[in-house]
């Protein structure tokens, strides 16, 4: 399917690696022009290569700290005039709810609520000009965290999404749509991570804590980044216009809801 896309700019925050990466590497694939960011040059430049080289489209590097008034203003200057804008960030490492400090709490606000909104500020007027802009945040697919610790980001995060949903209904008739992608587990740096902390805090093998992970997939399995990707691609698309305001879960079935 040619998804009409081909030809427009996407300024993707925190997408050197990861799922951020995933998505970055979908849009490209449909000949989007993408602005990557992260925080270690490395990553950002090797990212910004290899997406110029396999689809030949412009590439952009940004290294820095998205969540900062000097890089997203570098992010803009990239791509002043952004048809797609991906809301990511790495999320705080968790703790015990009884080691969190007032300044944990306070970062994780201004990380992953209070920037990702500033950032739109910046770019949704020109959307809604040019009548056309996807926004995609990626968040939480469940407040689900390894037990006994808990992770800063999801209050932050859950406030974020009601932001979002106002924003949908505002946005709608400038044919800018506003949609959160809700990962579980997929097979990245991030359950890794998780694993190793899994590890220090119960004391159980790295195999062990990576059984537990594929275990609480309904699927048997962890997700695959390209599946992220892809579906990024399409909420992004000409097609996917009359989509707005929606959550949706990619989590292999686990998500125990109807609705």
């Amino acid at each position: 399917m040619d998804l009409g896309i081909s030809g427009r700019n996407a300024i993707l925050l925190a997408s050197s690696r990861g799922l951020g990466y995933a998505c970055a590497e979908s849009l490209a694939r449909e000949g989007v022009n993408v602005v990557i960011n992260g925080r270690t040059a490395a990553d950002v430049e090797t990212a910004v290569s290899e997406l110029a080289t396999k689809y030949s489209v412009l590439a952009t590097g940004v290294v820095g700290d998205s969540s900062t008034d000097e890089v997203q203003e570098e992010l803009i200057n990239a791509c002043p005039t952004p048809d797609i804008v991906l809301l990511n960030g790495e999320g705080p490492s968790p703790k015990r709810f009884s080691n969190i400090s007032n300044a944990d709490m306070t970062d994780s606000v201004q990380r992953s609520l209070t920037a990702p909104l500033m950032f739109l500020q910046r770019v949704i007027p020109g959307m809604c000009e040019r009548k056309f802009g996807r926004i995609i945040a990626i968040s939480s697919a469940m407040v689900k965290s390894p037990n006994p610790a808990m992770s800063l980001s999801h209050g932050p995060r859950l406030g974020l999404t009601g932001v979002l949903k106002g924003l949908s209904k505002d946005l709608a008739r400038f044919n800018v749509t506003v949609n959160q992608l809700l990962p579980e587990r997929f097979d990245t740096y991030r359950q890794e991570q998780m694993a190793q902390l899994a590890m220090q805090l119960r004391g159980i093998t790295y195999e062990e804590a990576r059984a537990e992970q594929v275990k609480s997939i309904k699927a048997g399995r962890l997700g695959q980044p390209n599946e992220f990707g892809d579906a990024c691609a399409f909420l992004c698309s000409a097609q996917a216009g009359y989509i707005s305001g929606q959550n949706l879960q990619l989590d292999g079935g686990s998500y125990e809801g109807v609705f």
